[in-house]
């Protein structure tokens, strides 16, 4: 027997009497329930998966391996930290750390700069300006073979443009491999050509997001496109600039295919090591040498090299825009 109570919506529900047994739950409930609570884990397992096999894993594997003296062919044996003090006393290694780090702020600086200005003369009103938007990805999507044999001609000491170019102003003719500061400014502009209009593409999607109300109302109070720029875009896009400044610190410290290929595959970077990077002399050390644990130290330290130059970037730029 039930008894029917009437609520304030002048409806009625059916109560169980005192000492009923509680209903049953379905079988359908209970799948429900579980589809509510466990689907999200379930979609984005995948990439958690996919990144245990191929970065959480590797990275530990790598570990183990500094950890030995691994060679291809030969015995495995446990050494500790042997290879870490060795890298660090290594001078080959502190050279290829100043030469990445010299052709990263080379780069870099002069790279997020001029797709700043590029990002901003793309959001002014102009004709064909869809068309001139993507001509800014065609350096992207060139292959970096091609791009490394245009440059590799550009900057030839015998018959190269840049050569003839300076030799209008009374320059003599440049071996650009040759020299230390000679290969880090032709590797820089081979690096500016090819990832400045891509990083215009992120400013150019952060300055639309601005809204125009706030350039009305700086027009209207007097002020120049050129304070506007820096008195509201740049402060508008200042999570923008960390994340590319951030981004561009680690493809920066992983320089390794341009260098590679401007010095015809020389792993070495030259015959002074003038431009070998941190990752060319892991790469030596690991398939050269076949060291596989002096090269997973080296790796390592890269790494720590990132992680610094990430966190010092942030910060920089945190107290420059004036955060806490």
């Amino acid at each position: 027997m039930t008894v029917s109570i009437g609520s304030r919506a002048g409806t009625r529900a059916a109560v169980s009497p005192p000492g009923a047994p509680p209903p049953r739950r379905g079988t359908r409930t209970l799948l429900a329930r579980w589809d509510v609570k466990f689907s999200p884990y379930l979609f984005v397992s995948p990439y958690f998966l996919l990144f245990f096999l191929f970065g959480l894993f590797p990275m530990g594997y790598t570990v183990w391996v500094a950890l030995h003296d691994w060679e291809l062919l030969g015995t495995r044996e446990f050494v500790g930290l042997e290879n870490f003090r060795l890298v660090l006393a290594d001078p080959q290694f502190w050279n290829s750390v100043r030469n990445t780090l010299a052709m990263f702020v080379i780069a870099t600086v002069p790279q997020l700069l001029l797709a700043l200005v590029l990002a901003n003369a793309l959001n002014q009103r102009m004709r064909g300006r869809t068309l001139v938007r993507m001509g800014v990805l065609v350096p992207m999507v060139t292959s970096i073979a091609a791009v490394a044999i245009v440059f590799g001609q550009l900057f030839s000491r015998d018959f190269g443009m840049v050569n003839w170019v300076l030799g209008w102003f009374g320059v003599e003719q440049l071996d650009w491999t040759a020299r230390r500061w000679t290969s880090w400014l032709a590797i820089s502009v081979m690096v500016d050509w090819r990832w400045t209009g891509y990083n215009a593409l992120i400013y150019l999607a952060a300055m639309q997001s601005v809204p125009r109300d706030l350039y009305e109302a700086a027009a209207i109070d007097g002020a120049s496109r050129a304070r506007q720029f820096w008195t509201i875009t740049l402060p508008m896009l200042r999570p923008t600039i960390i994340f590319t400044a951030i981004v561009s610190t680690i493809g920066g410290f992983q320089l390794f295919t341009e260098p590679l290929l401007f010095g015809n595959g020389d792993m070495a970077g030259g015959s002074l090591r003038q431009f070998q990077t941190v990752t060319m002399y892991m790469f030596e050390n690991a398939f050269r040498r076949f060291d596989y644990g002096y090269a997973s130290a080296v790796s390592w330290m890269l790494f720590m090299l990132i992680l610094l130059g990430s966190l010092l970037n942030f910060l920089w730029l945190r107290r420059m825009g004036g955060t806490r």
